[in-house]
């Protein structure tokens, strides 16, 4: 097959909202025409390639690790299709650093594996320490992933009954520093009010969840430029959590059904404060890869969040966070372009009819 010079596209470009042409030769956009381009979009509306900011392409749907590179393929070439042409990875029990350049595969950014507090978290799921081995285990994560490190900051305390941070405070906010000083940035899994508390006065890269902020921890965020992730399509599952730990565990139970019912306003407050809010749909586990769409509709029609907040944070808004080029002169050649203007419906985000990444057309 001729691979052709390269690709023409036409459309209204968004966030700039003007009709532009832009050439795809490689995996690099140019403004400057380029004779002999072959023209695949002509009209609707173009975006930068779709992020999902929190998923794990390591974990297969139901809470194993996979047990390949093939799998870890196959999760990311669903996301892929769907329009998600970058992935931040929030942890996987699976390596897989030979994937971070595939060039038919969403661009990665990951953690290594999940550091996690002793015989409280998923079996084989992350490395599990204690406080006094805390530091060390994240500067060895750090080498393990290419820019950021998971933690995990709370879990159910089954003698307590109910949510409780995973480490101490000085010991959780000490893993913060470890990993500035080894120069990835940290992500942590939060439900509970106070584990939030702690790693959000940390100075914390980005919260995962959020579920427990409180708006004083909001206003905190904003100045830090903190960003939120709140996998609302993953909370949402939190009343069958809740249905399976009634019985032993009744506060626990309580607790994650509030927490739930909360969240919505919680996510709409950290928009309204101006915290950094990015799609994720925390796929791999409990949610099947695929589902950005119903995470952006998730925000938009539960949190009340703007068509174009929403798609600010799933693509231009992401990726720039990312440290990923949008599409300027120089740019990354990931792009997905709709038939109709996704800030007038954004239910349209649903069926693209166009997707380059790389310079090249996978649907």
């Amino acid at each position: 097959m001729t691979v052709p010079a390269a690709l023409h596209v036409r459309g209204v470009v968004l966030p700039e909202d003007q009709t532009r042409d832009l050439w795809l030769v490689g995996d690099r956009v140019t403004l400057t025409p380029v004779p002999g381009a072959t023209t695949v979009v002509d009209g609707g509306f173009i975006l930068p390639g779709l992020v999902d900011a929190h998923c794990h392409l390591g974990i297969a749907y139901g809470g194993r690790s996979i047990d390949s590179l093939d799998e870890a393929r196959v999760h990311a070439r669903v996301d892929r299709d769907t329009g998600v042409l970058a992935l931040r990875d929030a942890g996987s029990p699976y390596p897989y650093p030979e994937l971070d350049d595939e060039p038919d595969l969403p661009r990665l950014a990951r953690a290594g594996r999940h550091i996690a507090p002793p015989r409280r978290y998923l079996r084989d799921i992350g490395v599990e320490v204690p406080a006094e081995q805390l530091r060390d285990t994240v500067t060895e994560q750090a080498k393990a992933g290419n820019g950021w490190v998971k933690l995990v900051g709370d879990w159910i305390e089954r003698s307590a009954g109910d949510l409780a941070p995973a480490w101490d405070p000085a010991a959780m906010t000490d893993a913060v520093r470890a990993a500035h000083d080894a120069g990835v940035r940290i992500a942590v899994h939060t439900f509970d009010e106070t584990a939030v508390e702690i790693m959000v006065r940390a100075g914390v890269d980005s919260v995962e969840h959020g579920t427990g902020l409180r708006l004083d921890l909001i206003d905190e965020m904003a100045r830090r430029r903190i960003a939120l992730v709140p996998t609302m399509i993953n909370i949402a599952t939190f009343g069958s959590i809740a249905d399976r730990a009634r019985e032993k565990f009744p506060r626990y139970a309580a607790h994650m059904l509030a927490l739930r019912d909360g969240f919505p306003e919680v996510v709409r407050a950290a928009h309204q404060a101006g915290v950094p809010i990015f799609v994720g749909t925390d796929a791999g586990g409990g949610i099947v890869h695929g589902r950005a769409a119903d995470e952006m509709l998730a925000l938009h029609t539960r949190a009340g969040l703007p068509a174009e907040a929403v798609l600010a944070a799933a693509s231009w808004g992401a990726r720039d966070w990312l440290g990923l080029p949008g599409l300027v002169e120089g740019g990354l050649a990931d792009l997905v372009a709709y038939p109709a203007d996704p800030r007038a419906d954004l239910r349209v985000v649903r069926a693209p009819q166009r997707i380059i990444l790389r310079g090249r057309v996978v649907y």
